[in-house]
């Protein structure tokens, strides 16, 4: 999973910290973010232990005192909720102008640096689930995306539409959105992309094909879509840009990863599905 949070941290730590610290853990983490602005009476009641433990919690992942943790909590939500105006205004340097040899050399560090990140904290067993899943021929296939994610998700659905059947996109209209979800069954594998400021339609969405038994994809941010809680297989990628717009250049890489998982792991049957589809595209005129 992708660094960069507190959760991430409390995580990798779980492993170096008391029995009883490890109480004070699990408790954050079951109501994350909300669980850090608690009093740290109430986190030691919750957690069945004493104050000074969830002090020493807090002084082992690397703060002063509880009001530190917390500001940096404050600080995290912050970047969480970022939109792009948001973003702008903070940039000292939004409004100069860089030479065009200067964006390029600029770019080109920030893409590759987000890029090989990205790649490199993706969990291997999370890819592999990934694509077992996704090429899993007995289930079926949805796609949701968010204001600008939806082209990732199209992109994806589309590659996955030359390689096997039972692929479809979350409909825009009430009537066929709702009769989809409401089909939701076991079979079913549900892709979501979210990104910070997050859509609330998209954690409904997580929970309803979860609660069907269906199983959810869900690409994101490092801060992590709501929706995440309820994903069998979460891609946090980096956004680092030039630009006060998040990048969605480490999820593409993802998504062509992925792409290229499948097509290895379906072998002759995708090869076989993508020439029924040329064939019927010579057909029909459409090539």
């Amino acid at each position: 999973m992708a660094s960069g949070t507190l959760a991430d941290d409390i995580r990798l730590k779980l492993g170096i910290l008391s029995p009883a610290e490890r109480k004070v853990a699990r408790v954050l983490l079951a109501s994350y973010p909300s669980s850090g602005f608690e009093t740290i009476a109430t986190l030691a009641e919750r957690a069945a232990v004493s104050a000074p433990t969830v002090l020493r919690f807090v002084n082992r992942l690397g703060y002063s005192g509880f009001p530190d943790f917390q500001a940096a909590l404050r600080a995290e939500l912050e970047d969480r909720n970022a939109s792009p105006l948001s973003l702008y205004e903070a940039t000292d340097d939004a409004g100069s102008a860089d030479s065009a040899a200067g964006l390029m050399a600029r770019s080109s560090k920030l893409f590759t640096a987000a890029v090989a990140q990205t790649l490199a904290e993706t969990p291997p067993h999370d890819l592999e689930r990934a694509i077992a899943l996704l090429s899993d021929r007995k289930r079926r296939i949805t796609l949701a995306g968010g204001r600008f994610t939806h082209l990732l998700a199209q992109y994806l659905g589309l590659h996955l539409m030359q390689l096997r059947d039972d692929v479809r996109f979350l409909p825009e209209r009430a009537v066929e959105r709702t009769a989809v979800l409401a089909a939701l069954t076991r079979r079913d594998v549900l892709v979501i992309f979210d990104y910070r400021r997050y859509e609330h339609d998209k954690l409904a969405l997580a929970q309803l094909a979860q609660e069907h038994g269906g199983k959810v994809i869900v690409f994101t941010d490092t801060w992590l879509s709501p929706a995440a809680s309820h994903a069998e297989v979460v891609f946090p990628s980096q956004v680092t840009t030039p630009s006060p717009y998040d990048s969605l250049v480490p999820t593409l890489a993802i998504v062509e990863t992925v792409v290229a998982g499948l097509i290895t792991a379906m072998g002759n049957e995708a090869r076989e599905h993508m020439k029924h589809v040329e064939d019927t595209a010579h057909r029909i005129g459409l090539v």
